[in-house]
């Protein structure tokens, strides 16, 4: 299963653009996962763009985007803070509710392992936390600031280095931090966690997972990643967390529910959106039920679902089967099960003898093949037949149809 990698972009908690990449399966997406990322990394830091990817291989859909501030994201870091950053992760998870499905899995690695920790409360239907090389509690990270820290007591601000690049960092960040006591966020989180670090983390040691690991309540798991740098940057490394992970969370995720959104179009229509993973996928969304339309291989498609004709085809079958099961019943006949076969094709109405007079050109035609099953009599048989075809869906192809098609305004999708 290849990723398909989009980008797309959010409001951010500050009201600034937030850019984000959207990783997908080609095939239908089993979960979707949201990632934070490291202290002052990006989305597009090694560790998440390889996790995302691993995940993919496993149908998970993974949203990665960077804090204000940092990476393609609009808005000054100088102005952000722990808070911030949380509350940018929930706008993160309100988009994927919105335009998708709401995140069954958070991951957050350095900080964002911090972060996520903070916000798992707020995302409802999270069932599952990660947290990678993670703090146990948010001020940790006050020690990358070293001598700066006086400087920024006396003037309210000061240019940190870190990891090469320079930042300015406010007081008001330190406070920020200060006021975030993760230990009671931990103890009651009421998710599965589990926790991935390094022994030999020198950026954030393993007495954080011990303290993070000790606080949660079960059902929690502990990974050490045995001689790992702490920013993941051996690919080998991402794949093992991305595979454990995986293997892990599919225990914690309603798959039935997440592949259907929360709720479907309000006026009971039937809403079709373009995917963008290869040239046809489409998700279709009806009520509570998700589904993929696709083309096969042979026409340009990746075969992840029912062509448009086949959808019809369906229709048409589904139809059927239910009319002569209403029918039945009302009848008292003894028909111990139905079953429909449809194909479709285009044929030319000259060479089409069962299709009728007035016709002319290339025309549609569906041909049912109906099983009744059961001690059911020659006369019930015949008008059981007779009632096939007098389904809604039948009456609706054979009949003129009207199609009336409107623009959709202002509506923009990402």
């Amino acid at each position: 299963m290849a990723t398909q990698s989009h980008k797309v972009t959010f409001p951010g908690s500050q009201g600034t653009v937030l850019a984000a990449r959207l990783d997908l399966p080609d095939g239908p997406v089993r979960a979707y996962a949201l990632f934070a990322h490291c202290f002052t990394c990006s989305k597009d830091i090694f560790a998440a763009a390889r996790i995302a990817a691993a995940l993919t291989e496993h149908g998970i859909a993974v949203l990665r985007f960077d804090f204000t501030g940092l990476g393609a994201s609009e808005g000054e870091f100088a102005n952000t803070n722990f808070s911030s950053n949380v509350a940018d992760l929930l706008k993160a998870a309100d988009y994927l509710r919105a335009n998708h499905a709401a995140p069954k899995i958070l991951i957050g690695h350095s900080l964002g392992g911090a972060a996520v920790l903070a916000a798992a409360g707020d995302v409802p239907e999270a069932t599952a936390v990660a947290t990678i090389a993670a703090p146990a509690e948010a001020s940790h990270v006050v020690h990358n600031f070293g001598a700066k820290l006086d400087e920024i007591a006396e003037t309210g601000m000061a240019e940190v280095s870190l990891a090469g690049r320079s930042f300015t960092i406010r007081k008001q960040f330190l406070d920020d931090l200060e006021e975030h006591r993760l230990a009671g966020r931990i103890a009651a989180l009421k998710r599965a966690l589990i926790v991935f670090h390094a022994p030999r983390d020198a950026t954030v040691g393993i007495a954080n997972a011990a303290a993070i690991f000790t606080a949660a309540k079960h059902p929690k798991s502990f990974i050490s990643l045995d001689d790992a740098d702490h920013l993941l940057s051996r690919r080998e490394d991402a794949v093992y967390v991305a595979s454990i992970l995986s293997a892990w969370a599919s225990r914690y995720i309603d798959e039935a529910a997440t592949t259907a959104t929360a709720d479907g179009p309000e006026d009971g229509a039937v809403a079709v959106v373009e995917t963008g993973a290869g040239r046809f996928q489409q998700r279709v969304t009806v009520g509570r039920h998700r589904l993929f339309a696709d083309e096969p291989v042979s026409a340009g498609g990746l075969d992840t679902g029912l062509s448009p004709y086949d959808f019809l085809a369906a229709a048409l079958g589904a139809c059927t089967s239910m009319t002569m099961r209403l029918y039945a019943e009302r009848k008292n006949i003894p028909a111990a099960g139905f079953a429909v076969r449809v194909s479709h094709g285009k044929v030319h109405a000259e060479d089409c003898a069962d299709c009728g007079e007035g016709r002319e050109g290339r025309i549609d035609r569906f041909e049912r093949i109906v099983t009744i099953e059961g001690d059911v009599g020659e006369d019930d048989r015949v008008k059981l037949m007779e009632i096939a075809d007098k389904c809604p869906v039948h009456r609706t192809l054979e009949a003129t149809s009207v199609i009336v098609t409107h623009a959709a305004g202002n509506l923009t999708q990402s």
